[in-house]
């Protein structure tokens, strides 16, 4: 398959299960779940929560919040980069059939902010105490769902976001001291 075939195969699954969770599941509990849930990525739960842990902290809990903080500040760098370097438009721009919610985001989709917050400030809590994992974890992937029902980001936006949060979260806490 050339290189153009892959990219369009691609693009047309993503399309598809973008759709199947943005318009297929829709139900009003999810409407309101996925509503309020979302804005535990958003700038100021995730420094809140990690400014919180950092100042009220003990132990290993405030390393973490510490830890939250500088993958936070860190891992938006690159997303900044590349929302400016690849300026996807977000999907209901691109849709016009895509559900929304209240103020759709105008700036671009890729990748995802809330995202890549949400496990830039996990990662290290994870790590401080493992068995936050069981919570944690599919707290976070729901909140990366949720921008995809929300209509604001395509799947790849999301996993993207999950990748830099990750990875900045564990090169923190690897070059902690």
């Amino acid at each position: 398959m050339s290189n153009s075939k892959v990219v369009h195969w691609l693009q047309d699954h993503e399309t598809r299960l973008f759709h199947f969770v943005n318009q297929r599941i829709q139900h009003h509990f999810l409407d309101q779940f996925f509503t309020k849930i979302t804005h535990l990525g958003g700038a100021t739960a995730s420094i809140m929560v990690s400014l919180c842990l950092a100042c009220f902290g003990q132990g290993s809990l405030r390393v973490a919040g510490l830890q939250a903080l500088l993958a936070l500040t860190i891992s938006h760098i690159p997303v900044a980069i590349m929302k400016k370097r690849y300026p996807r438009l977000r999907p209901y721009l691109v849709h016009p059939q895509t559900i929304t919610h209240k103020n759709p985001l105008t700036d671009h989709s890729f990748p995802s902010g809330h995202t890549t917050a949400i496990f830039s400030v996990i990662v290290p809590c994870v790590y401080a105490l493992p068995m936050l994992g069981l919570l944690l974890l599919p707290l976070a992937f729901v909140v990366g769902m949720s921008r995809i029902y929300l209509g604001l980001h395509y799947p790849s936006d999301c996993i993207v976001g999950c990748l830099i949060g990750t990875t900045v979260s564990v090169v923190t806490i690897a070059f902690w001291g």
